[in-house]
């Protein structure tokens, strides 16, 4: 009986040590970029049911995968903080674009666009299953669309209640913040008084206001003030959308723009940026209309734009826009994708005005533009921003990288090359390139900058006890392959990527994994 006790305490102990010394995954010999902003170290880390077991030198891990990362950067898993991918997910699960680029968690809801029902978003992401974790923003522009349509008038006392209620609720299932989208409809018809409002009942619940704000060209200091009024009166921090300078006219004022920022924080109020490392922007054509002519619907906007003085007026206010930018021709607009003709797609508006007859000239361009709008509308390429801006934004320390941009079905369309190659950019281009930034300094901008701004408590750090997000790549080949021409082709140099542990790139291919889940604001458990 004696022996037998004996026995069971040896087989118990050495059970024990077994799991004590056993890993899932041991990453080994790689220079690791922490997350932190400090200097890189030779070492490894042990990862266990998705958590970082351990990191250190020489570890010592029973397990049945092995990684040598000799030669290669071991860094936190890099968070995207401007996506939109509320519509599209479903249809390519496997997020290859963003895989590729060595992005692990992505911030949904951007742009005042969202679900709405962001508990039920958030389930759906846990049961479907993406390669990526997915955290959302609750969208002022779908709150307001839910409670009056697109309608071009204030809200009265009872519809502001009701939007309340909808950012509480949000706020309540999990949603990291709100968002606005002020250049689009119906989000840039609401006054500042009403996006106040709702931003303090995200502040009640910890959360973020992250804007697009309301101008970015020749109006962008107000549009900038707006946001930082917001900030202050509602006591909630601040995320300024793809902050740039729009416009030709504009170039050269993020000299202008960048300072307002950083006064703002000696002041108290806590505001980043993030950014996208390209010269030219993408959003709707539609954006180059005047806004009131969106108000109500398609149909609505058909039939404003079919009455002469209506497009008498638009062609005005398209021309003088054109001629601030100091262009001749709507050759800065590039249709990105257009559902009703895609023989479009990839042209500017200039090549399509001249491919369907009509005469060279602006004027005629404009009428392009309308045609277009009438028929549905189409997203856009738009080439206006200068490199000597991108440089001077991306070397302010509190900016943070951003795709702006959906889960890609590949060879669809021609998008904006960022939705492939953000990361990759900034980390061939102007890490490795053009010395820009430091390859520490860029890595804490991708990870823990991001996960401190939308509180992901669990990530953005290669320490002990964090979750395995991690991307494993070669600092001497990462390289972006996207350009405006051939969008579609994913970055080249991420070896390997790691979702909550999981591996879900391997020598440099997608495994077809999806380990990705949704991760929730701090409203999902309040303190009170």
């Amino acid at each position: 009986m004696r022996y037998i006790k004996i026995t069971l305490l040896f087989v118990i102990t050495s059970l024990t040590t077994y799991a004590q010394t056993f890993c899932d995954v041991l990453i080994k010999n790689g220079k690791i970029i922490d997350g932190t902003g400090n200097n890189w170290f030779y070492g490894d880390v042990a990862i266990k049911d998705g958590k970082i077991l351990d990191v250190g030198r020489s570890l010592q891990y029973i397990t049945d995968k092995t990684i040598d990362a000799s030669g290669l950067i071991v860094a936190p898993g890099f968070i995207d903080v401007h996506t939109h991918i509320e519509g599209d997910d479903a249809k390519n699960p496997t997020a290859d674009n963003f895989i590729y680029d060595g992005v692990t968690t992505v911030i949904a809801g951007n742009c005042g666009s969202s679900n709405v029902q962001v508990g039920k978003y958030l389930n759906w992401v846990d049961s479907f299953k993406l390669s990526i974790n997915v955290a959302t923003l609750i969208g002022h522009n779908d709150v307001r669309r839910a409670v009056m349509g697109r309608a071009n008038r204030d809200a009265t006392p009872e519809e502001l209640k009701k939007m309340e209620a909808l950012v509480e609720k949000a706020m309540q299932e999990g949603a990291v913040g709100l968002s606005t989208g002020l250049i689009y409809i119906p989000g840039t018809y609401a006054k500042t008084s009403e996006i106040l409002a709702l931003a303090k009942v995200a502040a009640k619940y910890n959360g973020i206001y992250a804007s697009h704000i309301r101008n970015e060209g020749d109006r962008v200091v107000d549009a900038i003030n707006e946001a930082l009024h917001i900030g202050r009166e509602a006591k909630i921090p601040v995320q300024i959308s793809h902050f740039k300078l729009s416009g030709q006219q504009n170039w050269g004022r993020s000299k202008e723009t960048i300072p307002l920022v950083t006064k703002a924080r000696s002041e108290g109020i806590e505001v980043t940026i993030d950014q996208y490392p390209y010269t030219a922007s993408s959003t709707s054509i539609s954006t180059l209309l005047p806004g009131a002519l969106l108000a109500d619907g398609q149909d609505s906007i058909r039939a404003r734009l079919q009455r002469p003085e209506v497009r008498k007026h638009a062609t005005e206010v398209m021309l003088k826009n054109l001629k601030k930018r100091k262009l001749k021709h709507f050759s800065y607009a590039v249709i990105a994708y257009y559902k009703n003709d895609t023989t479009y797609n990839g042209k500017s508006i200039e090549e399509i005005n001249r491919m369907i007859g009509r005469k060279h000239k602006a004027k005629e361009e404009a009428q392009t533009i309308m045609d277009i709008a009438m028929n549905g509308g189409a997203s856009a390429v738009f080439h206006g921003m200068s490199e000597e801006d991108v440089k001077r934004i991306m070397q302010y320390p509190f900016n943070m990288f951003a795709s702006d941009a959906s889960i890609r079905l590949f060879n669809v369309g021609m998008p904006h090359p960022r939705g492939y190659g953000t990361n990759a950019r900034v980390l061939g281009k102007y890490v490795r390139e053009e010395k820009v930034l430091t390859l520490e300094e860029a890595i804490r901008r991708m990870t823990s900058l991001p996960a401190q701004k939308f509180q992901l408590n669990d990530r953005g750090l290669i320490r002990k006890g964090m979750a395995a997000d991690i991307v494993i790549f070669d600092e001497k080949t990462v390289t972006d392959k996207a350009t405006f021409q051939q969008p579609h082709q994913y970055s080249k140099g991420f070896h390997y990527v790691l979702v909550n542990g999981v591996i879900t790139l391997e020598n440099e291919k997608h495994t077809g994994v999806r380990a990705g889940k949704a991760l929730y604001g701090p409203g999902k458990n309040p303190v009170w």
